[in-house]
């Protein structure tokens, strides 16, 4: 597996433990509709939260929130809709990031709730 894939699946490794720290239940890792997928569907109380990680392996480029462009967001609110009319859900959706990078040998973990919003 490339490096990159690698830090990947650890960013969103750490971002579970992260969400789970933090109260949420973990209801589906790496859903995929279409050709969207979610990294993470957590819900706490009667909130979904869909999360897509981000991990670098440094800033030299950008935040790694800067890389959720227009069309990914797109692919997100289609295959949310479909997760919640397949579970029949009635929750309150929110997208968030989170985003992380290494920092020497440890990880900066950021939270950015309602880091986007769908029309």
């Amino acid at each position: 597996m490339a490096e990159h894939n690698e830090l990947g699946k650890l960013g969103e490794q750490k971002a579970v433990k992260f969400l789970q720290d933090k109260g949420y239940t973990i209801l589906e890792t790496n859903w995929t509709f279409q050709k969207a997928e979610i990294d993470i569907l957590a819900q706490k109380e009667d909130t979904l939260a869909v999360v897509e990680v981000k991990t670098r392996s440094s800033l030299e480029f950008g935040l790694p929130q800067d890389f959720v462009n227009p069309k990914k967001i797109q692919l997100l609110v289609k295959a949310v809709d479909a997760f919640v009319n397949k579970r029949n859900l009635d929750l309150n959706v929110r997208f968030d990031i989170i985003a992380i990078h290494k920092n020497d040998k440890t990880f900066v973990i950021e939270h950015l709730i309602d880091a986007f919003f769908h029309f």
